[in-house]
């Protein structure tokens, strides 16, 4: 429980701004008590004693408030976060192609009858929960047997629902950051999460991470709020239906349940009831798919953990991987939340005591998932941007609260050298610093945004470039057209983006030498079929490639290098017209800065772009 002058603080704040909560106070004696809920059966000179302590801190809090909050409602917050997930689901392109073949070609499969398969989804390895794709796949395969639209509407249809249910676990979040942190760093949490970077590459992106990141942080949204249960529960839905590793977010809120609290019937009650309404149907429908018992969670965390390759096989990156990716997203508010323990600490010895109450937890409790999570995967070898997306809205929140620490510390120190008087808000003289993060911050984050749909959203307009071929006589809706691609596989949106079922990818050798994904097989019971050409060891099988005269269409971007294996398709014109080319970044001949920042009349000097090219071929095998 909060001291009762922090609650006090808490219930004047929430009063003024008029945020949270309408229903009146509770009377005492027919006067108001503002100490918050007092527990039965206390004694009446505890209960006086905390009446006192709480008017003072009450009477304290009010002359010191801010006259002029700016502060959006709830409500105003939830339209800013919807607005800026549905952007995203437009505007984001499909950074990681392990979202494109694990996630987004099984779903294709599960709704449009086809789609590619990964070594993960074999039944001889079932790394990867059926359940999850239908929890997405469900409204789509009802919008498809309704409507029968373009396959890239259900696309698009499947990542506004995942923008607005990010949209509404950031609400959860934010009147609970509110409520536990203080309305001041809910409004500078409010302002990083609309403008992050991270937050736009992960909001809609169809990965289990991201998954994780909504329920995850609803977990920690209902814990800071203390309604264990609820916490319990979605942490067992972000790690049974989600990403199993996500359960590493819950262990603070575990120990401080079970050390803290003492409440073992609380843990043992929801352990029980989240395992018996989410594993045990989520068991059940893979087993089905896959044709034998299957828990999915229990198989990645085997691969990953227990194997003598392990995940390191797909590569291994330094630790600097993930500070430079960090600043990408985050950019000041990254570097901000890195420091934060050390400001904490400077806070502690600097800052007076009434200055520093949270309503339910310290700090040093209710953050620590995020530097719980770095610390195990800064770790890893094996590391990927998506593997920090659980904690996304923590790096704001621990951004914003570094915000507030420097704020109240050069307040402290301004009015130790000019004597300010009593009774005036620190933010009155220290908004300053508050401004110029969010706006340095803010420029930064569409910077940032603006580069990667400039450089890098190529492939996704060029695919629909063949929704014209569909309008054209030469179409014939009974013949199956190849589309191929060679060393670009991994830029390839996914299936959705062809315009009608008729239409396959196909894969051309290149320089690459690791598995490359194969459509499921015919028939209803595809998904238990066991192909001998998967692995899990990344190796390479013959089995893929298809015939590059057999080709209808082909999509390569050309940069100006070539092998023999990577040749310039487009310059084989007896072979090939080129339908559309749009630019795409050329990284290694375009300068690291101002590549990652668009930066007006100086980003277009020092980047160059090749020529993303789809081309159709002149004369199919047939003569057509």
């Amino acid at each position: 429980m909060a001291p009762p002058a922090a609650r006090a603080r808490y219930n004047a704040n929430k009063a003024d701004n008029q945020i949270l909560t309408k229903k009146p106070p509770k009377r005492l004696n027919d006067k108001k008590d503002t100490t918050g809920d007092i527990p039965a059966g206390t004694g009446s000179k505890k209960k006086e004693k905390r009446k006192q302590s709480a008017i003072a801190a009450n009477s304290a809090d009010k002359t010191q408030s801010n006259p002029n909050p700016i502060m959006p409602s709830v409500h105003t917050a939830f339209k800013t976060f919807v607005s800026a997930r549905l952007c995203s689901a437009i505007w984001a392109y499909i950074a990681d192609c392990d979202e494109t073949f694990n996630y987004w070609e099984p779903l294709h499969y599960i709704i449009n009858g086809h789609g590619l398969q990964t070594w993960e989804y074999s039944p001889q390895f079932g790394l990867r929960s059926y359940t999850y794709l239908l929890l997405q796949g469900v409204p789509g395969w009802i919008y498809q047997k309704i409507f029968n639209p373009s396959p890239i509407l259900i696309f698009y249809m499947i990542r506004c629902m995942l923008g607005f249910g990010c949209a509404v676990m950031e609400r959860f979040m934010y009147k609970s950051i509110c409520q536990e942190f203080g309305i001041h760093v809910g409004r500078l949490w409010l302002i990083f999460q609309l403008f992050s970077v991270g937050m736009f590459v992960s909001s809609t992106a169809l990965l289990p991470s991201s998954f994780s990141m909504y329920f995850g942080c609803s977990a920690l949204a209902a814990w800071w709020q203390k309604r264990y249960s609820l916490a319990i529960f979605f942490t067992a839905i972000s790690a049974l239906l989600g990403w199993p590793f996500a359960a590493l977010i819950g262990v603070p809120l575990v120990l401080e349940l079970l050390l803290r609290q003492r409440d073992w019937r609380t843990f043992v009650q929801w352990t029980l009831i989240s395992g018996a309404t989410i594993a045990l149907p989520m068991i059940a429908i893979d087993t089905s798919y896959f044709g034998k018992l299957t828990f999915a969670p229990l198989n990645i965390v085997w691969y990953n953990v227990f194997t003598s390759h392990g995940p390191n096989i797909f590569g291994t990156e330094p630790l600097t991987y993930y500070l430079i990716n960090g600043f990408l997203n985050f950019n000041i508010i990254w570097l901000l939340a890195l420091q934060l323990p050390i400001m904490l600490v400077m806070d502690y010895l600097i800052v007076p005591a009434k200055f520093k109450s949270t309503l339910n937890f310290p700090r040093f409790i209710s953050l620590a998932p995020l530097y719980l999570w770095l610390l195990v995967f800064f770790a890893q070898p094996h590391k990927e941007e998506r593997f920090l997306f659980p904690v996304y809205p923590l790096i704001s929140l621990c951004g914003a609260i570094t915000v507030d620490v420097y704020q109240r510390i050069f307040f402290r120190f301004k009015s130790l050298i000019f004597k300010i008087k009593s009774g005036i808000h620190y933010l009155d003289h220290s908004m300053f610093i508050a401004i110029i993060v969010m706006v340095a911050s803010t420029l930064l984050g569409l910077s940032r945004v603006f580069a990667l749909y400039r450089n890098y959203h190529a492939p996704m307009d060029l695919m629909l470039e063949l929704n014209q071929f569909k309008t054209t006589p030469q179409y014939r809706a009974d013949e199956i057209y190849n589309v191929c691609i060679g060393k670009d596989w991994h830029r390839y949106p996914g299936s959705f983006f062809f315009p009608a079922r008729n239409f396959r990818l196909r894969f051309l050798k290149s320089e690459f030498r690791g598995m490359l994904p194969a459509y499921y097989a015919a028939g209803i019971n595809a998904t238990q079929v066991v192909h001998p050409y998967f692995n899990d060891q990344n190796l390479e099988n013959e089995h893929m490639y298809f015939d590059y005269d057999q080709c209808h269409f082909l999509i390569d971007f050309d940069e100006g290098k070539y092998t023999e294996l990577e040749p310039s398709y487009s310059r084989r014109t007896k072979d090939w017209s080129i339908m559309k080319t749009l630019p795409f970044l050329i990284q290694e001949k375009s300068h690291k800065v101002l590549r990652a920042f668009y930066v007006p009349f100086l980003t277009d000097n020092h980047i160059k772009y090749g020529d993303f090219n789809l081309l159709k071929r002149k004369k199919t095998r047939n003569g057509s």
